[in-house]
């Protein structure tokens, strides 16, 4: 087994998502790391990456762990300011945006890739939401051309692709998909 908990032989690793615990974020922030450096997600690295993952509008987080490990990570939110997505969505179906949740902070070590967590987790997620009577949605940047195929693979709508501001010195390009209906 490699560091990650991802065997490294030909034996099946066990996946496990379960809801994330306070004493997991050391993990994620680890995991956190190891995709940024390879991927470039995020795409601002936080001062405080812990407090990045605990967002004030978080309703819940999950971890995908392999064989114990923790190799993955997803939350799911109220739409924040300058959320595109929930916006879209809502003016589409004539819904209030109080009745939409945003799944973020997705992300999977590249080490555990190509075991099918990204969609576990995705599933859990947009499970939960539609729980609480909320709709699914996200956005994506649009260079992240796996993610995005990600979404389209699960069934997901893009609704359109927007610029974002996200500070007063940074725009961004994003994909804004919403969950199967």
């Amino acid at each position: 087994m490699n560091r990650q908990g991802v065997p490294t032989t030909g034996e099946a690793p066990t996946c496990r998502i379960r809801r994330r615990e306070a004493s997991d974020l050391d993990d994620c922030v680890g995991v956190l790391a190891e995709v940024h450096a390879g991927d470039g997600y995020p795409a601002n690295w936080p001062d405080r990456p812990g407090d990045w993952l605990m967002q004030p509008s978080l309703l819940a987080a999950w971890v995908a762990e392999l064989d114990g490990h923790v190799v993955g990570h997803i939350g799911l939110s109220r739409s924040g300011a300058g959320d595109a997505a929930p916006v879209l969505w809502s003016r589409r179906e004539g819904v209030s945006v109080d009745d939409i949740a945003v799944i973020s902070r997705l992300f999977v070590s590249p080490a555990a890739r190509g075991h099918g967590i990204g969609a576990l987790l995705m599933a859990r997620a947009a499970q939960d939401a539609h729980q609480r009577a909320l709709h699914p949605v996200l956005d994506v940047l649009a260079s992240d051309t796996s993610a995005a195929a990600l979404y389209e693979r699960l069934g997901w709508s893009l609704l359109a692709t927007v610029d974002q501001r996200w500070s007063p010195t940074q725009t961004v390009t994003v994909h804004c998909y919403a969950a199967p209906a």
